[in-house]
Order: C-alpha cells, then structure tokens, then sequence
C-alpha cells in the first residue's frame, strides 16, 4: 500500500476578500482531503491588524493557523502578487507543500498523492498567455545562460499552437525538504529567479505575471522536474468557459474560480457555502462566535499548537 506522504496545504488571507475566501477553501480542503493534511494561512505582518477576527476564528476551528509574514521590503517596488513566493519561503515541516490561491475550492474527495511527486513540482499548465509573444522567453532566460526548453505544451485555454513551458502558480505542490548542490530549497530558488527576471530592463508586462514566468525557470535551476497536474486537478472557470455549462461527465477535484460570482454561475457556490457549514456550523464567517465550537477545538485565545 502507497505511504500518504506529508502535506501542509496553505494560502494567503488578506483582508479585504482574501480572509472570507481563504475560509472557504480551508473548509473545502477539510471536507475533501485527509483529516492530517496540515493547513497554514499566511499574512503580511502589516495587514494582521485588518483581518476580521471571525475569520481568523473560523480558521482556527478548522485547525487552521493564521501566520505573520514579513512582505515589506521584499520587492522593489512592492508586488502583491509575489506574497506567494514569500509565503513559499516560510518554515514549514512536512514532507510537501503546497501554495493555493485563497480563490480556490476543493470540491471532490482527493488524496495528497494525486497532487505531489518525488522530485518534481507539480503544477498545471497555464490557462493562456496572450499577453506576450513566445519570443519572451530567449530574454527570460538568458540571464541564467539557460537554452529555452525544446519542450512543449498546450496550454489549457488557448490550443492553437503547442507553447514552450508555462505553468500555472495558483495550485503548486512541491517537495519540501529538498536542496540544491548549493544548499537552496526550492522555494529559495524561486524567489531569487523571480528576482532576477524582475530587474530585466525593458522586459514588458512581466508584472503581474512575474510568479509564472519565474516558475518553469526555477523548476530547471533548481534540479526538480515537472509533475503536469491534469485539468481535473485545478479547473480553471471564467475567462473563455464563461457562460459555458461546468462538465458533468467529469470528475473534476478542484476548481479555481477566480469571482464568486463566476463560482456562483456554475452552480457551485453551494460547495462553499455548504462545506463551510459542515465544518463550523455557519454558511457566513461573521456568525462564528454564535456557533459552538466543534469537538476537539479548544475555546479561542488557546495556543495553537505546533502540528495542530
């Protein structure tokens, strides 16, 4: 029988809509995946002042710790969009990790197996990039005296041609222990590729854009290889499939819906409001403290223990 590998599973929460998301996922991922699965939430230490005490409480009763993460000062100038590449860079104690944007709901029973490898990071394609041509890349990676990969894939919204690499970074898994020759983690690598690709002069648009562009980049400094997540793993709704009926004949683990609006137009915002009433008693964060705790959940103000 397969060995469950250890995963921590965490996002951003970020007041103003970031914190009532997050909650929704967290309940998602513990409705849908194994009960040791470890969640974390990560905020700019700046911003902890501004979340919502119900949402924190409701995160804490999914066994789900709110943390503090330094993000001023990390870029110059300041990019928001990288606060998951800081959140990447935080201690962690699990075997894998793995980043999810905060607009993501889980709505299907999944194993940590289906989403991490050994030696790999695992992530799906890209929805598109229409945003720049493929001739980017000679300049993304020339700063590394990297060749671009003769690989190639299709991307998941735009099927016209086959396109060198480009990944998603809402849904990315990875091994956590793992270190380079020169003792960086994967993380670590990112952050400094990332870096790197941000202070080309006269590269344009590559914010905000900069998380994915840096990615298959970082996987290849770094030694690992790509685990392609299948669609079924990270559907991504809205943009082209607008409008468009959600596949029934599917089996469909995750979706990222980017609006709830859009979430609600397909016909699953039931999954979140329902999922979060299975795990606290409330389909609205703001009703928290009129609900009873759940069994084994100490009363608030309790020290989050470590493995919790």
């Amino acid at each position: 029988m397969q060995r469950r590998p250890a995963l921590t599973l965490f996002f951003i929460v970020e007041a103003p809509q970031y914190q009532y998301l997050a909650c929704y996922l967290a309940a998602s991922i513990r409705n849908h995946m194994p009960q040791d699965v470890v969640l974390v939430g990560y905020c700019p230490e700046h911003k902890m002042k501004d979340v919502d005490p119900a949402a924190i409480e409701t995160l804490r009763r999914m066994r789900c710790e709110v943390r503090p993460m330094k993000t001023e000062g990390r870029f110059f100038p300041e990019y928001p969009h990288g606060n998951k590449l800081l959140a990447c860079l935080e201690p962690r104690d699990t075997e894998y990790s793995g980043f999810i944007d905060s607009d993501v709901l889980m709505i299907r029973d999944n194993l940590p197996e289906k989403i991490t490898q050994a030696g790999c990071v695992s992530a799906s394609v890209a929805a598109s990039m229409y945003w720049a041509s493929q001739r980017v890349w000679k300049t993304v990676y020339a700063p590394f005296d990297m060749d671009v990969p003769k690989e190639r894939v299709m991307l998941m919204r735009d099927k016209r041609k086959p396109m060198i690499p480009y990944y998603s970074s809402g849904f990315v898994t990875f091994p956590e222990r793992y270190r380079t020759p020169d003792g960086l983690s994967f993380p670590q690598v990112w952050m400094e590729t990332a870096q790197t690709i941000d202070a080309i002069d006269g590269l344009e648009n590559k914010r905000p854009y900069l998380d994915q562009l840096s990615l298959p980049v970082a996987i290849k400094r770094a030694g690992l290889t790509w685990n392609e997540l299948p669609e079924e793993q990270h559907f991504i709704l809205g943009g082209k499939l607008r409008g468009q009926p959600f596949p029934q004949d599917r089996d469909i683990y995750t979706v990222h819906y980017r609006k709830w609006e859009v979430l609600a137009e397909n016909g699953l915002s039931k999954h979140g409001y329902a999922g979060l009433r299975k795990q606290v008693g409330t389909r609205r964060v703001s009703s928290i403290f009129e609900r009873d705790l759940p069994p084994g959940i100490a009363q608030p103000g309790t020290p989050f223990a470590s493995g919790d």
